[in-house]
């Protein structure tokens, strides 16, 4: 439940300024936020208690928390609520770790929950990324990786069974694939590929998301030598990870 008093202090911090509605709506929210009234992960006033107290239109309010939601300060979960987004978490860009060492690092919970692990026909696509002929029997796995419980990646992750035999035998509620595959065979080269995209609705579904809100797609490949080990396809929510890239010149 949203307590009176962050309605009361959304309202109090509303300035008179000849500027949009909206636009003050929105620095009024910024403001309890970078005021540390609005804490991480406390739940906003909904849009009709905001409607009630600020004596706005619900189309203002609206347009308030959709920007604040595509700018990172707010987080909004179909079903749940608004809530105030963490300082969005990173991922290397230019390297190869392991998503539970990076939450790890953060200090915080890292858990996961495995959708599916198998074998199938490699498609012509798959079947080109991991330099197999096609009808060629490949592994499949799909995992959800989450930060303190909320949902930050959608790992769908084909193997080449010849560099990872074991694969299918592996316990992915205790480890991460990346465990087993840099110890299955160790990594020599990797190719990242970012793309901006809008999810699917079972993607949307699986990371809690709004309609066509923004994602960041990460196609992964690796090599152990010269053999292909995997092709990922790694989906964030665009409003909680950004990427991070640093290199000498």
């Amino acid at each position: 439940m949203v307590d009176q008093q962050s309605v009361l202090q959304l309202a109090t911090a509303m300035s008179d300024t000849p500027a949009p509605i909206y636009q003050r709506v929105k620095q009024a929210i910024v403001d309890q936020i970078r005021a540390g009234h609005w804490q991480p992960h406390q739940r906003v006033p909904s849009e009709s208690e905001m409607v009630a107290e600020l004596g706005v239109s619900r189309m203002t309010i609206n347009r308030a928390l959709r920007e604040l939601t595509s700018e990172g300060f707010l987080v909004r979960m179909q079903g749940v609520g608004t809530f105030v987004a963490e300082a969005k978490a990173h991922t290397a860009l230019l390297e190869v770790h392991n998503i539970a060492d990076e939450i790890a690092a953060r200090g915080h919970r890292h858990s996961s929950k495995v959708l599916q692990v198998t074998a199938r026909t490699a498609s012509d696509e798959e079947a080109a990324a991991l330099g197999m002929a096609p009808g060629q029997q490949l592994f499949y796995s799909q995992i959800v990786h989450y930060e303190n419980e909320m949902p930050v990646q959608l790992e769908n992750r084909c193997v080449n069974p010849l560099a990872a035999p074991d694969y299918l035998k592996q316990d992915f509620d205790r480890v991460t694939p990346y465990i087993y595959l840099t110890q299955a065979a160790p990594l020599t080269a990797g190719e990242h590929i970012v793309e901006a995209v809008v999810a699917s609705k079972q993607e949307r579904e699986l990371l809690q998301l709004e309609e066509r809100e923004p994602c960041l797609l990460i196609h992964r490949r690796t090599w152990s030598g010269k053999t292909v080990v995997t092709s990922a396809r790694l989906l964030y929510p665009g409003s909680r990870y950004q990427l991070f890239g640093r290199f000498d010149v």
